[in-house]
């Protein structure tokens, strides 16, 4: 398993400040200081293999020195502390070449991998949490479909069981990142004589498994982040499960606390402390430094950024606090993104006018707004739209009246049939 469960002996009771005088220490033997970028130079995305592979020789450099994992169970190769020792880390290792999975990474440590660590057997884990931590296994989420999109558990991908096997079969689309991934997390329906949320398991899937094929799906701005899946006839066995059969809803309110950017808020973002050092750098480009109206929407932009750092901090808390972490709750910091995002891409075009839409052929930087404002309302739709957002916030946390439901207590076949024939009553 390597060093890094050795260095769980402080069984999370070793203090922030003993905890940053290690990291700050073995950071600057272990790791290379980062070049800075060079002006009009954004950081390179991890879009290839070979990105990857590089992250990996880092990332098992950290587990072997008991730096990956900060918040994970020691048991499986973690140190057992908390999210804000990992903040310390992230602070002390800043300026230095540290691993960068890209998106494949972001949910590989976040949402899936809480998620395995809250369901799954001992075995299972044991099996893949250490290989997680160490860079070995990077994960996606085999989960959305063609027709079900925000409302997750209309989803048609089927497992049937056959002796000692599932196969499982159907389609899914927007996986971030899945082709650079080794393993999926799979959602698929195994009852369909249940309602649609009591019939769904969740099952581990090999990316290169026979039967499974992943395209690339070319984005708006010329990034090809996401993924589309088919699943033929793809085998995998009662090992494989992730939770109980047919309980795989439980699964996915655990995923949607973390996918909602809640889970570990303290730990993955800094405050932001600079006046939105971005849009400063835009007006002085532009020669708007001075003019009032771009410096109004500057600082709405920073207030709005720290508002919603603090909101996301608060939120953290409250749901690691909470014996049973509710997604509902963690909807509200899903919903300022998707409410703040598209706001922030449109100061930047106040600030920047034309210039924000127009920039000097490979400046990266300079491009960075037109790509933020054509990527500004991905947030407000990904992982549940904000008006799911606000439906589930008003009737789970508010207690607000439901909407009208004709398929909730349905059986899942029965629910297909009556859409078929567009009756709502099933006749």
């Amino acid at each position: 398993m390597g060093t890094g469960s050795g260095n769980g002996s402080d069984n999370g009771m070793m203090s922030v400040e003993d905890f940053r005088a290690e990291a700050r220490a073995w950071i600057r033997e272990n790791l290379d200081r980062r070049e800075p970028a060079p002006a009009g130079k954004a950081a390179p995305e991890v879009t290839t293999k070979e990105d990857i592979e590089k992250a990996r020789v880092l990332q098992r450099k950290l587990f072997d020195g008991g730096f990956a994992g900060i918040s994970y169970p020691v048991e499986y190769g973690g140190r057992g502390l908390t999210a804000l020792h990992e903040r310390v880390f992230r602070e002390e290792a800043a300026g230095f070449e540290a691993p960068d999975f890209g998106v494949v990474g972001s949910v590989t440590f976040g949402a899936i991998g809480r998620s395995l660590i809250e369901h799954c057997t001992p075995e299972f884990l044991e099996q893949h949490i250490p290989k997680i931590l160490s860079g070995e296994e990077m994960w996606c989420q085999f989960y959305s479909e063609p027709e079900a999109g925000s409302d997750l558990a209309g989803i048609r991908t089927r497992a049937i069981r056959d002796g000692d096997r599932w196969i499982i079969t159907g389609s899914k689309i927007w996986s971030s990142g899945a082709y650079l991934a080794d393993w999926a997390m799979c959602l698929a329906r195994t009852d369909w004589s249940a309602p649609k949320h009591r019939g769904l398991t969740w099952f581990a899937i090999p990316c290169d498994a026979k039967g499974v094929t992943i395209n690339q799906i070319r984005q708006i701005n010329g990034d090809a982040e996401f993924c589309e899946e088919f699943l033929d006839e793809v085998e995998v066995t009662d090992d494989d499960l992730i939770g109980e059969v047919n309980k795989g809803w439980a699964v996915t309110q655990t995923m949607l606390v973390y996918e909602r950017g809640a889970g570990d808020g303290s730990a993955t973002t800094l405050e932001p402390r600079k006046l939105a050092p971005d849009l400063v750098a835009l007006a002085e480009r532009v020669g708007r430094l001075d003019d009032p109206a771009a410096r109004q929407a500057i600082a709405t932009a920073h207030i709005n950024d720290f508002a919603q750092y603090h909101l996301g901090k608060r939120i953290s808390d409250r749901l690691r606090n909470s014996a049973v972490p509710d997604p509902h709750v963690a909807a509200y910091g899903k919903l300022a993104a998707g409410v703040l995002a598209p706001t922030r891409a449109r100061l930047a075009m106040e600030v920047g006018g034309p210039a924000a839409v127009s920039w000097t052929p490979g400046d990266e930087e300079e491009g960075r707004p037109a790509l933020d404002y054509l990527n500004g309302r991905r947030i407000s739709i990904a992982a549940g739209t904000n008006e799911m957002q606000r439906n589930g916030i008003g009737e789970r946390v508010l207690g607000l009246p439901r909407e009208p439901s004709f398929d909730t207590n349905k059986p899942f076949s029965d629910v297909l049939k009556a859409a078929r024939n567009w009756d709502s009553r099933g006749g």
